[in-house]
């Protein structure tokens, strides 16, 4: 079967006060890029959708299943492993703003901070449960940039849990045969963001 794992498109930033989970929605932006990934899938088959229950892979992924008419289902198991965090900051603005801060996290400190080994166990578990029930299909699953990282690293074999930077509404493609075998086809698909892209 054919695996797309996609990245969210871009979210808002969200600080709670009352320490609540902070699950933004999408920015104008992020509405801009989800339509366009829609419209770019629109004549691609697909047999069925996934999506991460936090806000931002629901939204993402319900403007695909209005262009495919096909039904989201929620896996909670590939939820990003900030998901109980009260502050959201996109890692774009935080780079631009704080790179500093930025490198920190990416060099280690997410590491630091939550405990990646169970998050990785619980997001190849649930890809692997969506694996296999779909044997033989192309399936999108609307996720994370985390969760890419963790599949693709898994596939890869790297002992590394976060070695790349998936863009935003990125195409992340794989294979899954029946016998256990995992390849990745594709990484970081971004084609449908080129500005001059004329989209029918």
């Amino acid at each position: 079967m054919e695996l797309l794992l996609i990245r969210h498109a871009l979210p808002l930033r969200v600080e709670k006060e009352d320490g609540s989970p902070a699950d933004p929605g999408l920015s104008e932006t992020g509405i801009d890029q989800a339509r366009r990934l829609a419209r770019w899938m629109e004549s691609e088959q697909l047999e069925a959708i996934y999506s991460s229950p936090l806000n931002r892979a629901r939204m993402t992924a319900q403007f695909l299943a209005e262009v495919k008419g096909i039904e989201i289902h929620i896996e909670p198991g590939i939820a990003e492993f900030d998901n109980q965090s009260s502050v959201y900051v996109p890692m774009e603005e935080l780079r631009a703003k704080d790179y500093e801060q930025w490198l920190k996290l990416v060099s280690g400190g997410f590491e630091e901070r939550y405990n990646l080994k169970d998050f990785r166990k619980v997001a190849v578990t649930s890809i692997e449960t969506i694996i296999a029930q779909n044997s033989g299909r192309r399936v999108a699953v609307v996720c994370h940039g985390g969760i890419i990282n963790i599949w693709a690293a898994h596939v890869l074999r790297i002992d590394k849990f976060l070695f790349f930077a998936p863009e935003y509404t990125s195409i992340n493609r794989f294979l899954a045969s029946g016998k256990g075998q995992r390849s990745v086809a594709s990484l970081n698909e971004t084609a449908h963001l080129r500005e001059n892209l004329t989209l029918i």
